[in-house]
């Protein structure tokens, strides 16, 4: 298990492998975003992107899962306050195939309980082409193996 005091800034990890289906991206945007370009074909042919696309919230809990799959699999970890400067960068398309990228970029001891820290990380989300499509950062709560130590 992977605590604390385990992780430093400037870790980086690639991790997973997702493969996107057409069955998929609109199943989910059927449920969650049911904008033409992510549940109609022949409309999402007209538009902006010119075929069907996933949507941006799709594309952010596929990377989600990867990330629980990967870095968090065997991670202290307590949850997270929250993700800053979430971007969709490019849109993620039927056939793609999916895997993260993280870096942490911040650690500090939380002031108000001593049994956890804070790590900020940045995580890409990257196709099989190598292309980012989607990016943030999350400020994770990670338990602490010796509260009492540095």
């Amino acid at each position: 298990m992977q605590y604390y005091e385990d992780i430093e800034v400037g870790d980086t990890q690639e991790f997973g492998e997702y493969h996107v289906t057409k069955e998929e991206i609109i199943e989910f945007a059927e449920q969650y975003d049911p904008q033409p370009f992510h549940v109609d074909e022949e409309a999402a042919g007209d538009s902006a992107f010119g075929e069907l696309v996933a949507s941006g919230w799709h594309t952010a809990a596929m990377c989600m899962r990867l990330l629980v799959d990967g870095p968090l699999d065997d991670r202290a970890s307590m949850g997270a306050g929250g993700v800053d400067e979430l971007r969709w960068k490019q849109p993620v398309r039927p056939g793609d195939t999916l895997s993260i990228r993280t870096e942490i970029i911040d650690k500090q001891v939380s002031e108000s309980d001593p049994n956890r820290g804070y790590v900020d990380s940045r995580l890409e989300g990257i196709t099989q082409d190598g292309d980012v499509v989607i990016s943030w950062i999350a400020h994770g709560m990670i338990a602490r193996r010796n509260p009492g130590g540095d």
